[in-house]
């Protein structure tokens, strides 16, 4: 594969794009400034339940309404595996500003690479419509040109539909399309979507095909 095949590179966004920070330190602030003591082994748990209840309902949060419940709903269940005695929607703001993302190693320097290039970048990914508000505070919103979430395009991956929905908005024919991403969903929507699959990190990939 060379970039001369590519007229389009869509991204995952956690795991391929951006990382996940470790939210434990936060959130136990977040606890105990309401007089909640948990362990970080608790709290850390507690977390994992809650992203295990989110991922497969991203695409609930279509709106600011959804989004806001979807918002809630999480924030229960991480304060229900704690059995901390406090209200959902009372947590659910400091439970959101406790989830922070950073750039992937090597994803800022890959990105301008593709620019430089004239390789349209878009983002599709099993996200809410926070997404674009995410990326944005990265700094990454002006090297790409569309994010689409599952919540926007209404299909997740594995759904090749999602592709589809992008690849439309940018007029680009999907075999002149790669998509990188870290899990087999990615591979498999992206391959049912007519597309060039490979897997990340980017760095990587754009490292081969140099």
């Amino acid at each position: 594969m060379r970039f001369s095949d590519l007229d389009c590179v869509t991204l995952d966004a956690r795991g391929t794009l951006i990382e996940l920070v470790d939210p434990t330190s936060r959130l136990d602030l977040a606890l105990r400034a309401r007089g909640l003591v948990r362990s970080r082994e608790e709290i850390g748990v507690a977390f994992r339940a809650e992203v295990a209840y989110y991922l497969p309902r991203a695409t609930d949060g279509r709106d600011r309404s959804s989004l806001e419940a979807l918002r809630r709903d999480c924030a229960g269940v991480f304060l229900d595996a704690l059995v901390a005695p406090l209200e959902a929607e009372e947590f659910a703001g400091d439970f959101v500003a406790a989830i922070a993302f950073l750039p992937c190693p090597g994803v800022l320097r890959s990105l301008c690479e593709l620019r430089a290039r004239g390789i349209a970048i878009a983002v599709v990914s099993n996200w809410d419509v926070s997404l674009p508000v995410v990326l944005a505070s990265l700094g990454l919103s002006d090297l790409l040109d569309l994010v689409v979430t599952s919540a926007e395009a209404g299909v997740a991956k594995p759904d090749p539909g999602i592709f589809a929905f992008a690849l439309e908005r940018l007029g680009v024919a999907p075999e002149r399309a790669l998509h990188i991403g870290d899990e087999e969903s990615d591979r498999s929507a992206a391959r049912d979507a007519g597309m060039l699959f490979a897997p990340a990190p980017l760095v990587d990939v754009l490292a081969r095909m140099a």
